[in-house]
């Protein structure tokens, strides 16, 4: 156990700061992908034939794609894709760092699950509702903040819910890129002590505390966003 001691010899203090980065991948790359889920659910449902061809393009590929090759893809060819933009007006090159290039990866990914989670969300909020908002003279965006919006929230929450716990472990995959999360400094540290056991299941046990906490407050949001629903027949 002194292997996973705070204080040097041990690792612990690593490992934690392994786990600080990969939280600020997973959380940036999912508020990320919340947006342009947002944007791809308002795209696909009221945007035109050209937006939302494009926008299901988007989806298809990155949803048919496995993730590991999208990383690799976007981490790569993203960070050279804007330095050569930079070049072509003229501007120096600039030094993108592995943090943002781990959220902006992240971020893409997440968004086309989040751009189908929203639009089925949004379609599933019954239609007499909206009606019924249009016949109150309501405008679309009051109509969308006070009847859409929340109506569509229980029945995203669950989607989005899964797609944070994937963003969580999804950071793993940047290791394959040399971003130091905790899959790589664990990775570092069991090369080091030859005590594979050890570190990969601290790592395991430190992925599961995000879950579980994750799963708690999930929901605690869960509850509030269905308040005023009705509970089908039997349930507790």
């Amino acid at each position: 156990m002194s292997l996973l001691s705070l204080s040097s010899p041990g690792w612990g203090g690593v490992l934690l700061m392994g786990l600080l980065m990969s939280l600020q991948v997973a959380i940036g790359g999912y508020l990320l992908g919340l947006l342009i889920g947002i944007g791809g659910a308002a795209g696909k449902l009221w945007g035109g034939p050209i937006l939302r061809d494009l926008l299901e393009v988007y989806t298809t590929v990155v949803r048919g794609v496995p993730e590991l090759v999208l990383i690799l893809i976007l981490y790569y060819a993203g960070t050279d894709a804007v330095n050569q933009l930079m070049q072509l007006l003229g501007l120096p090159a600039v030094d993108i760092s592995g943090l943002t290039a781990g959220i902006f990866v992240i971020g893409v990914v997440q968004g086309a699950y989040s751009t189908e989670v929203l639009r089925g969300a949004i379609l599933a909020v019954p239609p007499g509702q909206l009606e019924a908002a249009r016949a109150y003279g309501m405008s679309p965006l009051l109509s969308l903040r006070r009847i859409t919006f929340p109506a569509m929230l229980p029945y995203a929450i669950p989607g989005l819910s899964n797609l944070w716990l994937i963003a969580t472990k999804d950071t793993a995959l940047l290791a394959v890129v040399g971003f130091a999360e905790l899959t790589l400094v664990t990775r570092q540290a069991a090369g080091t002590t030859k005590a594979f056991l050890t570190f990969f299941l601290a790592a395991g046990a430190l992925y599961l505390m995000v879950t579980l906490v994750s799963n708690l407050i999930i929901g605690i949001i869960e509850k509030r966003a269905r308040r005023g629903f009705a509970r089908p027949e039997g349930a507790a």
